[in-house]
């Protein structure tokens, strides 16, 4: 019975890591500092960026980032595109991530706000893979482990 415990051990011990694993990478760039960012997105020489790694912001301390972001602003004519992690928002609503906030200034402003948590680099284009069959695994393994504990 202590090898089947040990074992269970082992399982919850990584799955832990698997569960980690699990944080959204996002693309992570600017228009006005690289074209390919801007529309259409061209993310042939950009590295995603992993959103656990990114830094804690002094203004909101405790919070981290959890979705993905694009946001695309006209000033004076101009659009520009800006995609990253998102620390703050909603990823849609009802689900669907189609959904962005939109907002109009004076002196002929336009910014378009979109947050998604679906999968890696939802704030580009093009489909990459999921974390929602991650997610059921490291939860399935972590509640049979916790049986297999109990026991």
């Amino acid at each position: 019975m202590d090898t089947v415990k040990s074992a269970a051990f082992l399982a919850l011990f990584f799955g832990c890591f698997l569960h980690l694993g699990l944080t959204i990478k996002c693309w992570d760039c600017r228009s006005d500092n690289d074209p390919k960012c801007g529309n259409p997105f061209d993310n042939s020489s950009l590295v995603i960026t992993d959103c656990a790694q990114e830094p804690e912001l002094p203004h909101l301390p405790g919070v981290r980032p959890t979705m993905c972001r694009k946001i695309r602003q006209k000033m004076h004519g101009e659009w520009r595109y800006f995609r990253s992690c998102a620390y703050m928002g909603e990823p849609g609503i009802e689900g669907d991530e189609r959904f962005c906030l939109m907002r109009t200034g004076s002196y002929n402003i336009f910014m378009e706000y979109c947050t998604c948590n679906s999968k890696d680099g939802c704030n580009g284009s093009g489909l990459l893979r999921t974390n929602k069959t991650a997610y059921l695994l490291s939860t399935l393994l972590t509640g049979v482990v916790t049986w297999i504990l109990a026991i």
